[in-house]
């Protein structure tokens, strides 16, 4: 993989997990100067610095790394809160006239830096855990079902299976009034045009593949086990992002005796190679006039 050419203020570096995307990012900052800032929502957590292949420690002090690690697994950063602590980051590089390399696989990110994000009012606690209640109640067809009824753009949208997500697009109707996918309709794009150049790394779908096994074969020699044991200790909602990591259910339950480590390995392996599927999916259809890089 070639170091990139910088010719805007900002670099978008997008791909799915196991791609390469830090390595061509830490190889074009030591070479150019820029500044690595993340925009990945694992890679978020301090807790999560195995399991999300964070850039180790010393990985970061090769090149300057920001929105690394900054929160812990019992807070939820939504894609809302990301967008305003990186944009205070990318304006401060700005003033500073230094290039900031965006590096991550969470396509939501990428979508609120360049197509906008929208600015919907919280919603109360009480009204997502009633929207969580009903899913529970109903199961997920019927619910969906409701939700199609309401709004049929989000429950289209949202994959199988994404409890949160579909909660969420039920909840927010509910408190505003107004479906979510009118509040996402209504957006103005974070970066300005011109300001930005976006890249993304899609590798053959078998190299990648190969990349996710020997990744989380790496995570256990690392410390993957520990680094669940530790999370599992805490208690926290399962619902949290963090705790939904790929990795952690399925080496929590090894932990637990429910299952071998073997077992546990190659369900994680699969989980991965199966998140990686959905990226390079996502990127191909929400990005198609990004420059392409093989790996």
């Amino acid at each position: 993989m070639t170091v990139l050419e910088i010719t805007r203020p900002v670099t978008l570096i997008a791909g799915p997990t196991a791609s390469g995307k830090s390595r061509l990012a830490l190889e074009t900052a030591e070479r150019t100067g820029a500044v690595i800032v993340n925009a990945d929502s694992q890679q978020l957590y301090a807790d999560l610095r195995v399991l999300s292949a964070r850039p180790s420690i010393e990985e970061e002090a090769r090149a300057e790394h920001r929105l690394y690690g900054v929160a812990d697994a019992a807070e939820a950063w939504s894609v809302g809160r990301w967008s305003r602590a990186v944009m205070p980051e990318l304006e401060s590089l700005a003033a500073e006239g230094r290039p900031a390399l965006l590096v991550g696989g969470t396509g939501l990110y990428f979508t609120a830096l360049t197509k906008g994000l929208a600015d919907i009012p919280d919603v109360p606690l009480e009204v997502r855990e009633a929207a969580g209640a009903l899913f529970d109640q109903l199961a997920e067809a019927p619910f969906r079902a409701r939700l199609a009824a309401v709004d049929p753009a989000a429950e289209a949208r949202i994959e199988a299976g994404d409890r949160q997500r579909l909660t969420r697009a039920w909840a927010v109707a509910e408190h505003t009034g107004r479906v979510l996918s009118d509040w996402t309709a209504d957006t103005t794009p974070l970066l300005a045009p011109g300001s930005w150049a976006g890249v993304v790394i899609e590798p053959a779908r078998s190299a990648l593949y190969a990349n996710c096994d020997l990744r989380v074969a790496r995570m256990i020699e690392a410390g993957a086990l520990d680094e669940v044991r530790a999370l599992a200790a805490r208690g926290l909602d399962p619902n949290l992002p963090a705790m939904k990591a790929v990795g952690v259910r399925e080496f929590a339950a090894h932990l637990a005796g429910e299952t071998s480590l073997e077992a546990a390995v190659e369900a994680t392996r699969q989980a991965t190679r199966n998140y990686a599927k959905r990226q390079l999916t996502w990127f191909r259809n929400q990005t198609p006039d990004w420059t392409r890089l093989s790996g």
